[in-house]
This record gives C-alpha cells, structure tokens and sequence, in this order.
C-alpha cells in the first residue's frame, strides 16, 4: 500500500536555491566564520525579499528535498556497515540544535528529528509535515540547519568539505545512472 508521504507525491522545489543557501552557510562555516558576512546576509536576504509566496514554497520544497536526499545517501552509507542511520544521525542532530538556542528554539527540535526520520525511512519530509499543518515562521532557520548538519555530517563522513554539494548537483546535472 503505498503512503501519502511517498516521495513520488512530493513536490521536488528548487533545489538549486535551496542548495545555494546551505553551500553558503558551509563555506563560511570552513571558513571559520561563525557569524554571517554581512555581505553574503545582504545578498541572501535579498534574493529572498525578492521571492514572492509561490517561491518560497519552491525553496521551502526545495530544502525538503535536499533533506531527503542526504538522508537517503546516509541511509545507503550507514547501510553498507550493517549500521541504522536514525541511531547514528537523529541523536547527533538533536544534541548539536540542543546547543544552538538562538537559531533553533527548543520546540522546533522534535519536529526536525520527526523530519529527519520520516526522510531515513523513505517518507518525503515536506508531505510528513504537511500532515502536522503549514509550516510556521519560526520553523525556517531551523529546517535550514537542518539541512544544513546533514550536509556537514555527509561531508564529515567522506572527509570532503564539498562532497554534499557536489553530489546534489552531479544528480541535478545528469541522469541518474543507477
């Protein structure tokens, strides 16, 4: 039987800006920057000023998306070493947003661990938290770092600061060869 949150239901967004946004927040973050260029937030709050309500949408699937794929590619990792990837991945992500107070309120966490496991075990992240309501404002920077530590946990693990982004757009650039 197949569920409402299959990922073949979803809306895939746009990817690319959403992508954009969290390769940003990367780089600075290699950078050794933990606070945001005043420049880069000029341009990123620009770009999203000029967004009206069906963009944001986009971008907002766009970000769910992103999640479900870096999910689907630990899942496969974790697989290969006969590991869970909800036991190695939720934890560590609720532990590091714990310690992000001002960007992620404490009440937004479970809904971002619920998202992160409804995207491990194949269920599309944004028609998961459709079923909860709409999203609210208080939710988008914690989606963004959520989006993001799955980025960098993908880049911990291969031990290549761009590998998340590359992967992303080598599938945005070319047919799937599996």
């Amino acid at each position: 039987m197949s569920s409402p949150c299959d990922p073949r239901n979803a809306p895939a967004g746009d990817v690319s800006a959403a992508l954009m946004m969290i390769d940003s927040r990367l780089k600075a973050v290699y950078d050794g920057r933990t606070q945001a260029d005043p420049e880069q937030q000029a341009l990123v709050d620009q770009f999203i000023a000029s967004l009206g309500p069906r963009e944001v949408d986009d971008v907002l699937d766009g970000t769910c998306t992103l999640i479900f794929l870096f999910m689907k590619w630990l899942r496969m990792a974790y697989e290969d070493h006969d590991r869970d990837v909800i036991e190695y991945v939720v934890p560590n992500l609720v532990a590091t947003m714990r310690m992000m107070p001002k960007s992620v309120r404490p009440e937004a966490i479970p809904t971002m661990a619920g998202l992160v496991v409804a995207a491990g075990t194949g269920l599309s992240p944004n028609l998961w938290r459709k079923q909860y309501g709409d999203w609210t404002s208080d939710e988008m920077t914690p989606l963004e770092a959520t989006a993001f530590l799955l980025a960098e946990h993908i880049n911990r693990l291969t031990d290549d600061h761009d590998f998340a982004t590359r992967m992303i757009t080598q599938a945005l650039s070319g047919p799937d060869e599996d």
